[in-house]
């Protein structure tokens, strides 16, 4: 190892391990020149496999380290040690929201300290140009002098900065708190993308669960993208309905129906509560003790390395009077009350443990899966169920995983029988899990990985595969037959509604972008957009022409919008084509056998 204890990194002395994420190790260090603890983020070595990374580096560790504003995790300096770079960072001694969270409900003054140091901390970045991409209860952290700070500006800014093997495979957030489009990983992400996260955290400490949850990153990301906002007044009665209508609108899946900025959110927010009348002191607001699962308990782990330095920077929570009015005595009479059933409802609470970021193609994640415990609250229509068919094959896998949890074969080979049983998303997870071993460069893996699910005609997870492999040949391109099998499975997946949970069209266009227009042009063409369809076939019409998908993509926009005169004309041109790809032709034939 490179960062050992008790050794010096340049002028900081390791003292120990605070946490370790998927994208980087955390370390106490003490800096002697300034007498000081600090705190070391080291990016894993995956980073160092774009070899222009380390430039990027900093050149967006000196746009994050800009950023001055009282409640964000300073960075100070940036460095580089045996090929591993590294922030460096303040070290903060205290206590994430999440764990905060995890011990009880917040007063009305937290609540009130949370929308106030995060949004405005949100708002200055979001003016800098800034986004922070992965906002959750374990990037707050609660300094022993009460002062709040958003930490991780550095690593979600920097991680999104190229397109080394972990940026291009990944995308920042976490399941519970990723906004739709974030989770569909799309490029031109904007304000609008932390406001939902944000959203995401308000609805939970005013609800108290988080909207969605389930067994799987899978499940949470689909509910994200296409499942209704559950209603903060139907999951817990209490919640005043002004405030609902601020969560709503918070959460939309679209974000051009969310509030413009975070001002905008936060002004509406204490509007709400003002106007529902319900001071936020002694609330009907309660957290379950494990309600905010999403990451390991561990405080180290949590803390990520923002942690800290003491010193009181700002006045204590107790020396600040409350910004907003209350209403009178009567209503916390009866809002205590509240507070005692609203905890008897959500104390069996426990949502599912979910990695901290996911991949682009699988998500990454060495987490196991984990049983949703039963909840009191109503049920909210988002939670994907535990397998149910356990077959012998899938028993034998298991066995074999638990043998050798680290080897990435039987992962694979549990994820195939999983998928032969029909539990599509634990077989995801699993592939996923087989994915994050096998390591980023492994053609072997890779190959006969997408192999097998070609085999069984299982194009989503195919083509994940095959968009993992493909990369790795960027230098002297893929074999003809590898190229080929790329495009079937991606033309093939794309008919599939769950596709952009798997594969990423983004990801597509950075391997060939009219293979991306063509994947959003049959996509949208098979979930009824036909308007959409054409607008993509289009543009990958304009680019190539001559491009076999195109022309097959062109006769299936002709069969389906009616007019099957000129889809059979192209596509006896295609069958009859020799120089077209197998599957081309086979395509094309079957679709001739269907016209009348």
């Amino acid at each position: 190892m490179s960062f050992n204890i008790g050794e010096n990194v340049g002028p900081y002395r390791i003292i120990e391990q605070l946490g370790q994420g998927g994208m980087a190790t955390v370390y106490k260090a003490y800096h002697a020149a300034l007498d000081r603890y600090v705190a070391l983020k080291v990016l894993h070595q995956a980073f160092n496999q774009d070899q222009t990374f380390t430039a990027r580096f900093q050149r967006e560790a000196r746009v994050v380290a800009k950023l001055e504003h009282p409640n964000i995790v300073p960075v100070y300096d940036y460095s580089e040690h045996e090929a591993r770079p590294y922030l460096v960072m303040k070290f903060i001694e205290g206590d994430t929201l999440k764990a905060r969270l995890n011990r009880g409900p917040l007063t009305s003054n937290e609540i009130e300290e949370v929308v106030n140091s995060i949004g405005s901390a949100l708002a200055y970045a979001h003016r800098q140009g800034i986004l922070h991409r992965d906002i959750k209860p374990s990037n707050v952290m609660i300094a022993v002098d009460g002062v709040m700070y958003l930490a991780d500006f550095g690593l979600a800014r920097i991680a999104q900065a190229g397109e080394s093997t972990m940026s291009s495979d990944s995308i920042m957030g976490t399941p519970q708190y990723i906004s739709p489009e974030q989770a569909m990983g799309k490029k031109d992400l904007d304000a609008g993308t932390d406001i939902y996260s944000f959203g995401v955290m308000l609805y939970e400490m005013v609800v108290g669960q988080v909207p969605f949850s389930a067994d799987t990153p899978f499940s949470i990301i689909h509910d994200h993208i296409y499942t209704p906002l559950p209603l903060p007044m139907k999951v817990n009665p209490h919640v005043p309905e002004p405030v609902q209508r601020v969560l709503l609108k918070s959460l939309a899946k679209d974000r051009l129906d969310r509030y413009e900025s975070v001002e905008d959110m936060m002004r509406a927010f204490k509007e709400a509560w003002t106007e529902a009348g319900v001071p936020m002191r002694g609330t009907s607001i309660t957290m379950p003790p494990t309600s905010l699962a999403g990451e390991p308990t561990a405080l180290k782990t949590q803390m990520a390395g923002t942690a800290i330095e003491t010193g009181a920077a700002k006045p204590s929570l107790a020396a600040k009077r409350f910004l907003w009015k209350w209403i009178g005595a009567g209503v916390i009479v009866v809002l205590i009350g509240c507070v005692f059933l609203a905890a008897i409802r959500s104390i069996n609470a426990n949502p599912p443990v979910a990695p901290t970021a996911i991949a682009s193609v699988i998500p990454v994640t060495n987490i196991p899966p984990v049983t949703v415990q039963p909840t009191s609250l109503p049920p909210t229509g988002n939670t994907a169920p535990t397998p149910k068919n356990i077959s012998p094959e899938v028993t034998a896998a298991q066995e074999q995983v638990n043998l050798n949890p680290g080897d990435p074969n039987a992962h694979l080979k549990l994820s195939i029988a999983l998928w032969e049983a029909k539990e599509i998303r634990p077989a995801m997870d699993e592939l996923a899990q087989a994915a994050n071993l096998a390591g980023p460069n492994n053609k072997e893996f890779f190959s006969g990985a997408a192999q097998e699910f070609k085999m069984r005609e299982a194009w989503v997870p195919a083509a994940g595969m095959y968009l993992r492999l493909v990369p790795i040949y960027r230098v002297q391109g893929p074999p003809p037959e590898l190229e080929n099998n790329f495009h079937e499975s991606i033309y093939k997946a794309a008919e599939e509604k769950d596709m952009p949970l798997f594969v990423f069209f983004e990801r597509i266009d950075n391997v060939d972008l009219t293979l991306g227009f063509v994947a959003r042009s049959r996509y949208a063409l098979f979930n009824g957009e036909v308007a959409e369809a054409k607008t993509q076939w289009a543009s990958a019409e304009k680019i190539k022409p001559e491009m076999y998908e195109v022309i097959l993509l062109h006769a299936e926009i002709e069969w389906k919008t009616g007019s099957q005169a000129d889809a059979k004309a192209i596509l006896l041109s295609l069958s009859s084509d020799l120089g077209a790809p197998e599957w081309i032709r086979f395509m094309a034939e079957n679709y001739l056998k269907a016209v009348p």
